[in-house]
């Protein structure tokens, strides 16, 4: 699909359909147009900009109170060093209290909900996304990846450059990997400068994940690992709390 979204013409239309319960995942809905509808309890969670509720723009309205839950993402968008560190710094510990309460319900690691990652999983994930977009893009490495990550389902990406499909690491190997991981992101911002941030990223020439990362910025590859780092914990307590309540019914 263009990444100027589909024309008018060619998109799909429903008219007078029962969507009742529908789901649409990992669907990309832009220029979508919802008239007349009927949405009571409806849950929309994504890359959302320019959304019109009403005939009111509501994008700004959902930043300023995410923001205000979650102070970190003001971090996260900062382009001073010793922001971004700081927000390196509470993600890692947002990820370690969440790391305990896991600890407190064995097993509660590999369940999920909704057909979502696991918490093994999602950490797993993450172990992928700083080998790719920190270690590959900010540090130019051309290094295999950690084999136990979780990386794109894209081809021939999935289980590329090191990953090992077949690993079903402990959460105990795979806390192990994220503190290193982090303690390896946070010494490197305790000496990048403003000016390395800003420069092109030095992405290796070669076919590995992610293709889409050369002419960026250093600062738009380390933003990728920040917010998936956030994004993710996000889930992750998410889920969390919903195995919680149903085993509490």
């Amino acid at each position: 699909m263009s990444v100027l979204g589909p024309s008018l013409r060619s998109m799909k239309r429903y008219v007078d359909e029962d969507l009742h319960g529908a789901e649409f995942r990992e669907c990309d809905l832009t220029g979508a147009r919802l008239i007349g509808v009927v949405m009571q309890d409806a849950v929309i969670d994504g890359l959302i900009t320019n959304l019109v509720v009403n005939g009111v723009e509501v994008t700004e309205y959902v930043q300023a109170e995410l923001d205000r839950r979650n102070p970190v993402r003001l971090l996260i968008r900062s382009e001073d060093p010793a922001e971004l560190r700081e927000a390196a710094r509470q993600l890692h510990a947002g990820w370690a209290a969440t790391i305990e309460r896991i600890r407190r319900r064995p097993g509660i690691e590999r369940r999920s909900v909704n057909d979502e990652w696991s918490a093994v999983q999602t950490m797993r994930h993450l172990v992928f996304v700083h080998d790719s977009w920190f270690r590959r893009c900010c540090l130019g490495s051309t290094e295999l990846f950690t084999p136990m990550g979780i990386g794109t389902t894209v081809e021939p990406y999935r289980g590329a450059h090191g990953l090992d499909l077949s690993l079903d690491p402990s959460l105990d190997e795979i806390v192990s990997v994220r503190d290193a991981q982090a303690a390896e992101l946070e010494a490197w911002l305790d000496k990048v400068t403003a000016e390395q941030l800003a420069g092109r990223a030095p992405v290796p020439d070669d076919d590995v994940w992610p293709p889409y990362a050369r002419g960026r910025s250093v600062r738009q590859c380390l933003g990728a690992v920040l917010n998936e780092t956030f994004e993710h914990h996000g889930f992750c307590v998410r889920d969390l709390d919903l195995i919680e309540a149903q085993d509490a019914e």
